[in-house]
């Protein structure tokens, strides 16, 4: 083993042989043996190896592996210098393995020598993506639990970090390939990572790309196979695909073959689903997430038939008023229970699904429905003012547009032209004088003037209560990994 005079005197034999550094080989060995000595001996190794190591490609694999003992010595200073000086061996063909090995360092515990491995990996990022890439996947698909969990996290904090000439459309394209592999085994908290992966990346952002994302989260979802209601799994699966699909939607977007699937398969069930996650109101979170994608459904084959389930169900929770005996009373010892987030979503889901036949209610077929559906209205909308009556108080100080509304559904025939804002959604505001984002502001006309007073009809919007029924959505971590398979989307 050499001494700290010896690894001098050969480092400086090396760094006066300036452009025939390359025919001292015997001396590039003697500072590769430098690994075996003592502590100031490694510190001195650490740094000689990886500035002499272009010079000597048939030493490569010693020098590579000379360092990797480093970056696992016992003494955390040799371990970071080593870490630090790792980019330096990054050249041609080496990349990937370096790429690969710095992976394996996120496992580390030490917080300095995980940012040091974080700085080293985006360092080589910059000098070859592709490569890059290789040895990260590498490692997510073949690696440990806790290389690949940091691995994934690196991805979806650090990409975005990248510059535009580094995230080219071909290493994009590397990317959502290599990620549809991963995605045949992942848990739910993965997938959701490699979600906001691929929802950053620029080749992504076009409606085709939106679509693609669409078809690559049905098919984690399982849309083709039948729904099991009383499987926590599945159940959960499908909440955690579709939470993930909601975003992606748009006018051009639709999301029409979720809905689809959750009028035909999860309404019939809603009263059996299963959830592991405790104390979570499981049938509120679906009809939330069916209300939030009915905006965004576009033809659909069996509307008719779905928008009757959907209606058949709304009915559900939209009670007859109650039987009165002789003296006037309520025969019942109970006013019905009236659950105000169900119906507020089922209304809601219903209302823009309506929009796509608007004679639903009034096809003579459905005349009795129209009828028993305006009297449980009623009951319901006269149910509502005790709890407003409740809610006066926080609605104080609040007055103009934001407190009126037209009900379309008391129309005759129902109508479905209002425009619906979803109680747990934020509210878009606009300030007066302010013309709104979908108005023509390069045309020559002003905006269309509001009347100044409250129409003949107006109606005092209702303003849900918080707890129980309007409960935020929750996030989920669910261990149990999807082994679905993405054949259709596999290049």
């Amino acid at each position: 083993m050499p001494t700290v005079e010896e690894l001098y005197r050969n480092y400086g034999i090396l760094a006066d042989a300036t452009e025939q550094v390359g025919q001292h080989k015997d001396a590039y060995q003697v500072i590769l043996d430098g690994v075996k000595g003592g502590t100031k001996e490694k510190r001195l190794a650490a740094q000689f190896i990886p500035k002499f190591f272009k010079h000597f490609p048939e030493l490569a694999d010693s020098a590579i592996n000379a360092q990797l003992d480093l970056c696992e010595d016992e003494d955390v200073s040799i371990r970071r210098q080593a870490i630090k000086e790792l980019p330096q061996f990054a050249t041609g063909e080496n990349l990937p393995r370096v790429a690969d090995i710095l992976t394996q360092l996120l496992q580390t515990d030490d917080s300095a020598e995980f940012n040091l491995v974080n700085n080293a990996l985006l360092s080589i990022f910059k000098m070859d993506a592709k490569g890059t890439l290789g040895g990260l996947f590498s490692q997510i698909l073949q690696g440990e639990d806790i290389v690949r969990e940091r691995a994934i996290k690196f991805l979806s904090t650090k990409l975005k970090t990248l510059p535009d000439e580094v995230l080219t459309k071909e290493v994009e394209e590397l990317i959502l390939t290599e990620s549809k592999k991963v995605l045949e085994d992942v848990t739910g908290e993965e997938f959701v990572l490699f979600m906001k992966i691929l929802s950053g990346l620029k080749s992504l952002q076009t409606v085709s790309g939106r679509q693609q994302l669409v078809e690559l989260v049905a098919e984690q979802a399982d849309l083709e196979q039948t729904f099991n209601p009383s499987d926590p799994d599945c159940v959960d699966r499908l909440l955690q695909c579709t939470r993930q699909a909601v975003p992606l939607f748009s006018k051009n977007v639709h999301s029409t073959r979720f809905v689809t699937y959750f009028c035909e398969q999860v309404l019939p069930n809603l009263s059996s689903l299963t959830t592991p996650v405790e104390g979570l109101d499981i049938q509120l979170e679906v009809l939330k997430l069916l209300a939030e994608m009915s905006s965004f459904c576009g033809d659909m084959e069996k509307l008719e038939t779905n928008l009757r389930k959907l209606f058949d169900k709304l009915l559900e929770y939209m009670p007859l008023p109650p039987e009165e005996a002789e003296n006037g009373e309520n025969a019942g010892n109970e006013e019905p229970k009236l659950q105000f987030s169900y119906v507020e979503c089922l209304l809601y889901s219903f209302h823009q699904l309506g929009r796509k036949l608007p004679d639903f209610l009034t096809a003579k077929l459905n005349a009795e429905k129209l009828k028993d559906f305006k009297i449980r209205l009623q009951y319901f909308a006269r149910g509502l003012q005790v709890y407003i009556r409740q809610l006066r108080l926080a609605l104080q100080g609040k007055t103009g547009e934001a407190l009126k509304t037209e009900e379309d559904l008391f129309h005759i025939p129902p109508s479905y032209k209002s425009t619906v804002t979803l109680s747990w959604k934020p509210v878009q505001k606009v300030e007066i004088g302010q013309k709104r984002a979908n108005e023509d502001t390069t045309s020559g006309s002003p905006p269309k003037k509001s009347p100044a007073g409250p129409k003949r009809d107006a109606r005092q919007i209702y303003n849900p209560p918080s707890g129980k029924y309007s409960s935020n959505l929750s996030n989920f971590n669910y261990g149990e990994r999807f082994r679905l398979g993405i054949s259709n989307m596999k290049n």
